[in-house]
């Protein structure tokens, strides 16, 4: 696939998971890199969906039904990130500025209706936009939440967020705890630095993270919730900021929860840039 060029920035985008796999502005990279055809390490800055995060050990009820997802996450028995970070996309479109792409999720023991993913990543003066548009092609109701998975290059954090999920030993929902005076605290941005964080915030000022000279900016009624996840201990780099419809686990505790009807249709963006 060509490279996106606009305004500055330069751009490579993968069919594996419809991720971005280089995001530049100049010679200074934005996001870590990887190859065009994969794999994406750590899920970097590919489509989650029809969930972000974590189902509980891989099960959930809807509509009356116990549904089993595969599981991806076998040292804790969940089912991590949805069902298409790692699949192959189909390209629609493809120009200087701007991709396309699209992906069906079919109907299986662990989902419960089929949904049309369709992906638009377009770069311009304001950075790389990428819009998530689900439409439930199947004949009955489906749970859906999505976000992204970006590892910015910057290690100061900005991010106005009144309230943090606390997180068990497993990373399930525990508790919301407020934000103010904690170490979760980047109101006012500082480094990073040794401290680990795999924690959603919620209660978001405004729709909006900085780690260093990155931002990523989002609509926070459409994406009211946020990952923040350090790479020191993965052995990794970067920082993932990571929007999201809904906040782990949301399969099982219903917190944010989209549901598509059948003919329903679900729209979400962010946009990466450079400040």
């Amino acid at each position: 696939m060509p490279k996106l060029a606009a305004d500055g920035y330069t751009a490579q985008i993968s069919r594996r998971g419809a991720g971005i796999c280089m995001l530049r502005h100049g010679d200074r990279d934005l996001l870590t890199s990887w190859p065009e055809d994969g794999p994406a390490p750590f899920y970097a800055a590919t489509i989650l969906a029809p969930w972000p995060n974590r189902v509980a050990f891989a099960r959930y009820v809807f509509a009356g039904h116990t549904h089993v997802l595969p599981v991806n996450e076998p040292e804790r028995g969940h089912a991590l990130h949805g069902l298409v970070a790692e699949a192959d996309w189909r390209i629609t479109d493809a120009r200087d500025d701007l991709v396309r792409l699209e992906h069906t999720i079919p109907v299986s023991p662990g989902y419960p209706s089929s949904l049309d993913l369709r992906v638009e990543h377009r770069l311009g003066g304001g950075g790389l936009t990428t819009t998530v548009t689900a439409r439930n092609v199947g004949g009955h109701a489906a749970p859906y939440g999505c976000g992204t998975h970006p590892w910015l290059l910057g290690d100061v954090l900005e991010l106005h967020a009144a309230q943090v999920l606390e997180t068990d030993g497993d990373l399930l929902p525990v508790r919301l705890a407020d934000v103010p005076g904690t170490p979760y605290d980047f109101a006012t941005p500082r480094q990073v630095g040794g401290q680990v964080i795999d924690n959603a915030y919620t209660g978001l000022r405004r729709g909006e993270a900085r780690a260093g000279g990155v931002r990523v900016s989002w609509d926070p009624d459409v994406l009211p919730w946020v990952q923040v996840c350090t790479s020191h201990q993965l052995g990794y780099e970067g920082l993932a900021v990571e929007p999201m419809t809904c906040p782990p686990d949301a399969f099982n505790s219903q917190v944010g929860l989209v549901v598509l009807r059948p003919g329903d249709e679900h729209v979400a963006s962010w946009t990466i840039s450079a400040v």
